[in-house]
């Protein structure tokens, strides 16, 4: 603010020397008008700051201890499972010196045939980023028939994109494209259409791949579905999960702290403090969104309790839906009326519902 003031009166002062009357006139309305026009910025952007903070007020809690288990972590295996937890994130993420570091604090060892295959992934992927494709098609070629029996399409995406990278070079690289179309014959009976698309481009290579019908070919965007999909096989031939353990329980902790604190707060205020007793519980079903669907889970609608082995579901023959428990609380003198409609039946007529 200082600076333009400054610069205001030094601006005043040219125009002085053009006219010494007007000056302090002139002057006085230049430094009223700058100095309004901060006044007005500064407002705006002060008004922005202040909502952050309530924002952040508004939507952060220290106090969660109401809604944990308390001493879950206590016992020194508890820690020892959580460091490990973090430590297999960490690898995951290419952050090895970090992991090696908590290793080292929290007095773990992991062994090194643990550790070999978050090395060569992270590798691999390191070099997708910087669109060096060697490392991942040796990968792909020594692991051919595993990623077959996946029905994997990553080994033909990855020529794909090195053959699409050889087109950008223009004409120069031609004699080239053409010998790498070789690569393509093992995929040619499931990916026909697209090694056509490829094969037609060459004939704008002189004229420019960009200048022609294929610029869609260039799309940026094929670099980044690369590391997903390269991620998600490598992933699968481990044995591991596409997303870490301890990312997916974040986010679906931090879908569900909100509303388990708002569900905390209406019981106290409605002083029935009884009816939450288990942690282990959660006393309304939260819904976390599609991306933490991974498999089909049924709460029965009367008991508000999740299905098991030993209390499955049981569809009656209404067509509704209720636990076995539900149900042998609903009998009344050997008969069985659905909770939902009017219809009696007998309790032997429902049937198990297998997931």
């Amino acid at each position: 603010m200082d600076n333009t003031v400054i610069a205001a009166w030094r601006n005043c002062y040219t125009m002085s020397a053009a006219s010494d009357k007007s000056c302090p006139i002139q002057c006085c309305k230049k430094i009223k008008d700058t100095v309004q026009k901060l006044a007005l910025d500064h407002k705006d952007i002060h008004a922005s700051v202040s909502k952050v903070g309530k924002a952040i007020d508004r939507n952060f809690d220290t106090d969660v201890s109401g809604v944990g288990v308390e001493g879950v972590w206590d016992l020194h295996e508890k820690q020892q499972f959580l460091s490990e937890v973090v430590v297999g994130h960490l690898y995951r993420q290419g952050l090895l010196s970090v992991a090696e570091e908590l290793c080292q604090e929290s007095g773990i060892c992991i062994d090194l045939c643990q550790k070999k295959p978050f090395l060569e992934l992270n590798r691999i992927l390191e070099a997708l980023r910087l669109r060096d494709l060697r490392p991942a098609l040796e990968w792909t070629m020594s692991n051919r028939q595993r990623l077959l029996a996946l029905n994997s399409t990553l080994e033909f995406k990855l020529h794909r994109l090195y053959f699409i990278s050889l087109l950008t070079g223009g004409i120069v690289n031609q004699t080239e494209a053409l010998g790498y179309a070789k690569n393509f014959q093992p995929f040619a009976q499931q990916h026909q259409r697209d090694i056509q698309v490829l094969m037609g481009s060459l004939v704008y290579l002189r004229h420019g791949i960009a200048n022609s019908p294929y610029l869609h070919l260039l799309d940026s965007t094929q670099w980044a579905d690369i590391c997903d999909i390269f991620t998600r096989d490598a992933c699968a031939l481990l044995g591991l999960s596409v997303e870490s353990p301890l990312s997916v329980s974040f986010s679906a902790g931090c879908l569900a702290l909100p509303v388990l604190l708002n569900i905390k707060a209406v019981i106290e205020q409605r002083q029935c403090t009884g009816i939450w007793s288990q942690k282990d519980e959660l006393p309304v079903e939260i819904e976390l969104g599609k991306k933490c669907w991974y498999h089909s889970v049924f709460a029965c609608p009367i008991l508000r309790q999740q299905a098991t082995e030993s209390n499955p579901p049981m569809k009656l023959i209404c067509g509704h839906v209720i636990s076995r428990d539900a149900l042998n609380k609903l009998i009344n003198s050997g008969k069985l009326k659905c909770p939902y409609c009017p219809m009696e039946q007998a309790p032997s007529d429902a049937k198990q519902i297998y997931f």
